[in-house]
């Protein structure tokens, strides 16, 4: 099968791009499994420009985790210390102690780099 790649500058090529990647998908044809792999990159490359990740904040983590498990607010006490401490923390007006980390991190598994701030991991690298 003959085909070019698509540069993809707006959603209507990343629809055509994508749709190319399918009909290669089909094809065992090495030179086009080749292509299929450089569109495909291609298309990772505009969506991570046009849809970039982030991060939750702590607050918004911790009531994802909370929905998750069906817990409220004052399910996070024993965790962090006082119904105040988990209204600072989840209001993004106070940062976990380690302490709160690691107890955060063995009750929901959720690993540590997602609890501490950015600019605390910097400190500790």
């Amino acid at each position: 099968m003959k085909a070019t790649l698509i540069i993809i500058e707006d959603d209507a090529d990343h629809v055509e791009a994508k749709a190319l990647v399918q009909k290669l998908m089909a094809s065992n044809d090495r030179a086009d499994l080749a292509r299929m792999t450089a569109q495909a990159r291609l298309i990772e490359a505009y969506e991570s420009v046009r849809w970039p990740r982030r991060l939750p904040s702590l607050p918004e983590l911790l009531t994802y985790v909370l929905e998750q498990h069906g817990l409220s607010r004052a399910d996070l006490v024993p965790l962090l210390g006082t119904p105040s401490r988990v209204s600072e923390v989840m209001n993004g007006k106070r940062h976990l102690s380690m302490s709160m980390v690691r107890k955060l991190r063995d009750r929901f598994h959720i690993p540590a780099d997602l609890l501490i701030p950015p600019a605390r991991r910097r400190l500790a690298a």
